[in-house]
């Protein structure tokens, strides 16, 4: 599709059409952006806040993520969720798993899914996801949770994204030390600590509290218990969540330079992928490049 294609998608996607937003979002992600569209991208009338929520594979993130979008639409907000999933080293495809993991809410009108691979990227999030976030601001969404396949000392993508991070752990994570020297106490706002009827989940949260207000590693960041399984947690998360939106300065950080050259990297990224798969494309299809392996 032209860029006058993606123009008019946006344009049915800001009057409500979540068909039109979901081909847009698919452009976006095929064919990245024209200099028009991303003014406008750039420039939301009202930024939707961010969470990025996170953590090791099994933590319950998409559970709590069920169960957050619960509570949010009670107060009528209008919610986006963008949920990545890992992509094959071999095919880049991806198992993507929005129809299984949020089944409960795809009659409403208020909310809109959309899976995401990581299509090979380090970081944890694929480059299209950046230009995605930005399209859930214009569309007039509240609140957008971007669900990471996970964090570890490479898979910080979320923290240039998001406006906070919420990273979630389980007892069973194993030494809480040594996941603290992944990066999550630089990228986390608020931790919690799920599955937490299970033994251990006291310990874990003491010993979170004591790190992140100890020391140069002091700052404000929130422990919480949860039992997502349960909806244990949810709404004092939920709560929690809102406050942070409430507040003010995060919309400003957007502008943030060091943000915006993450940003920045992602888009030329993505246009110099684009450009190089067509290159290699053209080069496989031509005759002289067949004959070197066919004689």
């Amino acid at each position: 599709m032209s860029a006058e294609d993606g123009q008019k998608l946006l344009v049915d996607a800001k009057a409500g059409d979540f068909q039109a937003f979901a081909k847009f979002l698919t452009w976006l992600e095929r064919a990245g952006t024209s200099e028009a569209l991303l003014e406008e991208l750039l420039n939301p009338v009202k930024p939707a806040f961010r969470l990025g929520i996170t953590g090791p594979p099994g933590a319950g993130k998409s559970t709590i993520v069920g169960h957050l979008i619960k509570h949010l639409r009670a107060q009528n907000l209008r919610v986006g969720v963008l949920a990545v999933d890992p992509s094959s080293p071999f095919t880049k495809g991806a198992i993507l798993g929005d129809r299984i993991r949020y089944s409960e809410h795809f009659l409403d009108g208020g909310v809109f899914i959309r899976s995401l691979g990581t299509r090979g990227s380090l970081g944890g999030l694929s480059s299209a996801a950046f230009l995605m976030a930005r399209a859930f601001d214009v569309c007039a969404f509240d609140v957008l949770l971007i669900e990471t396949v996970g964090v570890g000392q490479t898979e910080l993508d979320v923290l240039h994204v998001a406006d906070k991070v919420c990273v979630v752990l389980v007892p069973e994570s194993g030494d809480s030390i040594q996941a603290m020297k992944a990066g999550l106490m630089e990228i986390a706002d608020i931790f919690v600590v799920n599955k937490a009827d299970r033994p251990g989940a006291d310990g874990l949260a003491r010993e979170i509290e004591a790190a992140v207000h100890d020391g140069e590693a002091a700052k404000s960041v929130s422990v919480l218990k949860t039992t997502a399984s349960e909806d244990k947690g949810l709404r004092e998360l939920c709560t929690l969540m809102l406050e942070e939106k409430n507040a003010a300065g995060w919309a400003a950080l957007r502008n943030d330079p060091k943000r915006l050259r993450e940003e920045a990297k992602s888009l030329l990224r993505r246009e110099w992928e684009l450009a190089t798969e067509g290159r290699l494309k053209q080069v496989v299809d031509t005759s002289s490049f067949k004959k070197m392996f066919t004689k």
